[in-house]
């Protein structure tokens, strides 16, 4: 880790802890915690997505599960406020367990029949929460109990979990640019059939990556869950998540620590700007829909490679241009002036 990257990500996560505590507003906090939300949930769509380069669209299942899994478990009581908060590991263990035998079938695909394996899973795991009334209510919904915070500081805990997820995600995220495993997943996004022939275990370093990306969606899935206090399965597992973590990836740069944060804090509050302005006519969605073409328009390859590659070209082109020392030194020895001997001799000649 370099110290330009530590002390970015110390100012970075400073400042977010220290937020809640200079926001009076109530509905600023809200974007905040959805906005960290949509952070945490791109950050580990690009576990799978970015990485390994299987294009998921079926995280909405799993954020669907966590979300279930909590209102099942503290539908009637929540204890002291924090107990769903130290559950949420062991159902993000069980989720990356349960999605091992899934990833296995999915990855036997690639690239776009992946896709659609992935999006087959999302609805058939919004048919089961519709129709396991008993366990999900149905339709009509399941709650979850109220925590007993205080009024005045009610939304902190929530956004604190978000952010320790944040952490969670891009700390994963690290440790895969940084080790074997990143390697491996590089490999295989570059040329799957190649990396198999030359040892990389490629099953092994997908359901790796497949397993820990779905186990920490279905985590933030549980904190959202006790946090809007109760869900519908048509919110619960709705595409329209799996398509913002996707668009929030591939906006700010795939495969990068950083880029799916940028891409989430862009158009998280992006969209519920253009919401409130307008949100009675749904023009917001064209406006929203606008600012993303323009973007990716400008900048193809997402926010942060784009820019790293301007910025390393225009290095590239001030070395390029700049004089060598070999060559400064030629110069140097061609402007100075005649000796006074070669000045005479030239004046004898001439004579």
């Amino acid at each position: 880790m370099s110290r330009a990257g530590l002390i970015r990500a110390v100012v970075f996560f400073g400042v977010l802890l220290a937020l809640p505590m200079g926001i009076g507003a109530q509905w600023v906090l809200n974007l905040f915690i959805f906005t960290v939300m949509y952070a945490a949930l791109a950050s580990s769509w690009n576990l799978i997505g970015g990485y390994a380069g299987y294009p998921s669209l079926g995280h909405a299942a799993f954020f669907g599960i966590g979300a279930y899994a909590v209102a099942v478990i503290f539908e009637k009581s929540v204890g002291d406020g924090y107990t769903p908060f130290w559950i949420l590991p062991i159902i993000g263990v069980a989720a990356a367990l349960l999605s091992i035998p899934i990833g296995w079938v999915a990855m036997r695909t690639r690239a776009d029949v992946f896709a659609i394996v992935t999006l087959a899973v999302l609805f058939i795991a919004q048919t089961l929460a519709f129709n396991l009334r008993s366990v999900t209510g149905g339709a009509q919904g399941k709650g979850v109990a109220v925590p007993p915070f205080a009024v005045d500081t009610y939304s902190w805990p929530f956004y604190y979990a978000m952010l320790i997820l944040l952490a969670l995600a891009m700390g994963v995220s690290f440790y895969f640019r940084r080790s074997k495993v990143g390697l491996s997943l590089s490999a295989v996004r570059a040329d799957e059939d190649k990396a198999h022939g030359v040892g990389v275990r490629v099953t092994g370093v997908k359901l790796i990556a497949f397993a820990v990306s779905v186990g920490i969606t279905a985590m933030i899935g549980g904190v959202w869950a006790y946090y809007v206090g109760f869900i519908y399965p048509q919110f619960a597992v709705d595409p329209l998540i799996t398509i913002g973590m996707v668009l929030m990836t591939f906006l700010g740069g795939r495969a990068t620590l950083w880029g799916p944060v940028i891409g989430a804090f862009v158009l998280v509050p992006a969209q519920q700007f253009f919401a409130y302005q307008f949100g009675a006519s749904q023009f917001y969605l064209l406006a929203y829909a606008a600012i993303f073409l323009i973007i990716m328009l400008v900048l193809p390859r997402g926010i942060l490679p784009t820019i790293t590659d301007r910025l390393r070209n225009r290095r590239k082109s001030r070395l390029s241009t700049s004089p060598s020392p070999a060559d400064s030194s030629v110069e140097t020895e061609q402007q100075k002036p005649p000796s006074a001997p070669l000045i005479e001799e030239v004046q004898d000649a001439t004579r």
